[in-house]
């Protein structure tokens, strides 16, 4: 029954990617009329491109190397293309069609349609780039939170939280250093990874030996990770015993108890029961071990049934996995998923926060969402010890 739900949900994207391609192909070849030596070429490479992204995954999967690498990083960004071409160009479509029956446009010829042609393409490359450029440009958000609660000695408590970091073919060494400085240089008592820590295949990540780095990360409380969908997507059984050589905690429907007395929840990702064989604890299981005198802060990568985390008296939940869409208009579909896409939500005495992530998934863009690093400046207002 999963195979059978896989191999739909695979026949859907596919069906999908190769009809707006098709689409896009046909377009193109309509702008290049009066360039028919560029015919062949635009055939060629149009179709290489569109394949890329495929081909890039597999080898991916099956022998990652440099030339996968970049087979995989040319169809990303293809992706990004891919879209926002496709919006313009259905735009344009629909323009010509309410031309169609109220002739409000001038006619066009050939030279101009070709010339409109290469605007569209310019255009579109533009945004591309500057979401590129956007994707690369870590903000670092700070939010101070007062929790009805006392812990052990300092009541004061400084947590980072990153999520959706995707080390791998594209989110390399560069951008994990970046981290890095930024976690030593705003010195944090605890740091959480919240999921999606590797893109997919562990292959990449270990063959550029990511995630090193991490290891510098020195804090008085330590640093804790979740799995992410990616996690179980690229291989769970490989995945956990590299983060655990790294000697990144991993949380897997677990409770820890830090030195001050916060109580760090942390839950496996709900894929679990979709990918491989058994359910996740439910968060009321996961509670029952908690002493909710003291401050619960609840790891949770997918940030489906808050409602669940305020009825159980969590704190502070923290989650990721949306990207808040990534690419403008997509976020529109994580806000019709998720009750929060990005940003902070207060829910009776709970403090939720979801955010867009630390690096990318496919095309190393962003549109409409930035990066982000969150710090949460905690003050604790209970009766003290």
């Amino acid at each position: 029954m999963r195979t059978a739900s896989l191999l739909v949900f695979i026949g859907i994207v596919f069906f999908i990617y190769f009809s707006v391609n098709i689409y896009l192909y046909i377009r193109g070849l309509q702008s290049i009329a009066l360039l028919p030596g560029f015919r062949k070429g635009y055939i060629i490479s149009f179709w290489l491109i569109v394949s890329s992204f495929i081909i890039g995954e597999v080898l991916e999967h099956s022998h990652p190397s440099v030339i996968s690498e970049w087979i995989y990083r040319v169809g990303a960004f293809w992706l990004a293309f891919m879209l926002y071409l496709f919006l313009v160009i259905l735009f344009l479509d629909i323009v010509r069609l309410i031309d169609h029956f109220f002739h409000f446009l001038p006619l066009f010829s050939p030279r101009q349609k070709s010339l409109t042609g290469l605007i569209v393409l310019g255009a579109v490359s533009v945004i591309v780039v500057a979401g590129h450029l956007n994707a690369l440009s870590t903000r670092i958000k700070e939010i101070n939170l007062e929790i009805p609660k006392s812990v052990e000695g300092e009541q004061k408590m400084k947590v980072l939280m990153v999520s959706d970091i995707h080390l791998g073919a594209l989110i390399g060494d560069h951008l994990e250093k970046r981290l890095v400085e930024i976690i030593k240089k705003r010195k944090p008592d605890l740091v959480v990874l919240c999921g999606d820590l590797v893109d997919g295949d562990i292959g990449e990540v270990l063959r550029k030996n990511l995630g090193r780095h991490i290891q510098e990360i020195n804090t008085p409380l330590g640093v804790y990770a979740i799995p992410g969908n990616h996690e179980y997507i690229g291989g769970i059984n490989r995945t956990l015993p590299y983060l655990r050589s790294i000697h990144i905690n991993v949380l897997r429907d677990q409770v820890i108890v830090l030195q001050n007395g916060v109580q760090l929840v942390g839950r496996d990702d709900r894929d679990r029961r979709r990918i491989v064989d058994g359910e996740r604890k439910t968060l009321a299981q996961l509670m029952k071990e908690v002493d909710k005198t003291f401050p619960v802060i609840v790891l949770n990568h997918q940030p489906f049934n808050l409602e669940e985390a305020e009825k159980e008296g969590v704190d502070l939940h923290l989650s990721g996995h949306t990207h808040h869409g990534q690419l403008w208009p997509l976020n529109y579909m994580t806000e019709a998923i998720f009750e929060k896409s990005w940003g902070f939500l207060k829910r009776g005495n709970s403090n939720f926060y979801v955010s867009s992530g630390f690096g990318t998934w496919g095309p190393p863009v962003r549109i409409g969402n930035t990066p982000e690093v969150i710090i949460f400046n905690l003050t604790f207002k209970g009766e003290e010890f």
